[in-house]
């Protein structure tokens, strides 16, 4: 497996850079990928559309749609791909830590 190492703290992941174990997942492991994504800093509506990724993660084992995330999070599309730049699946769900998705999110 392959490793990418943020401010000094290496991460294992796949080969498409979502967390190979997602037990590791805290808010500083999120804090750490947003960084390498390209995200400066987790406001609370990043950290809206986390918390309904995870929970359904935890809940269900494995994504929510997107369209659930809008209805939960009371955001658009449009606004979670501002906040998420490489998208709900490669963005919101690798900083929520989740393997990655196998359909779509």
């Amino acid at each position: 497996m392959p490793n990418i190492e943020i401010e000094g703290r290496v991460l294992e992941v796949d080969g498409d850079g979502y967390l190979s174990d997602p037990d590791i997942w805290d808010e500083e492991v999120a804090r750490l990928i947003a960084s390498y994504d390209g995200i400066r800093k987790l406001n609370e509506k990043h950290w809206a559309v986390i918390s309904i990724i995870r929970k359904n993660y935890l809940e269900k084992g494995m994504a929510p749609m997107i369209r659930t995330i809008c209805q939960e999070s009371g955001l658009r599309l449009r606004e979670i791909y501002e906040l998420f730049p490489l998208g709900p699946a490669r963005g919101a769900c690798r900083v929520a830590g989740l393997p990655k998705p196998d359909g779509c999110v």
